[in-house]
């Protein structure tokens, strides 16, 4: 059986990305490697109960330029009113604008973050 394993994001700032994905998300590292065979510092974060991993790669001689809506990848959460507020108190802009009467408006709850290179989270509340 094939098993996804881990999804890797390029990233500019390796100790900032860590921070926010641990504070913002509560992943925590699972494993961190200075240096690849191929020379770049990585990161594998986990979130508690999930298998999938996020790699956080980060090389000096890499520039980051992340095209708008290209990829993104998705959190579910239990509610996403009280998840969001919490972001937007650690100074995290949630969009769309006006999220919280969008909410109210249809069943479906969707809302989406950037992380510190502009790589888009969708969070979606799931019951």
């Amino acid at each position: 059986m094939v098993k996804f394993l881990h999804t890797r994001l390029r990233v500019s700032d390796l100790e900032k990305s860590v921070d926010f994905y641990c504070d913002a998300f509560g992943f925590l590292v699972y494993k961190r490697n200075d240096k690849s065979p191929s020379g770049n510092q990585i990161v594998h974060l986990r979130l508690p109960g999930n298998d999938h991993m996020l790699e956080l790669t980060y090389s000096k001689d890499y520039e980051v330029k992340v095209p708008e809506d290209l990829v993104h990848t998705c959190v579910g959460v239990p509610n996403i009113i009280s998840f969001c507020d919490r972001l937007e108190k650690k100074g995290i802009e949630i969009w769309p604008d006006k999220w919280r009467e969008k909410f109210e408006a249809s069943e479906k709850r969707m809302a989406f973050v950037d992380d510190p290179d502009g790589y888009e989270i969708e969070i979606l509340e799931r019951q």
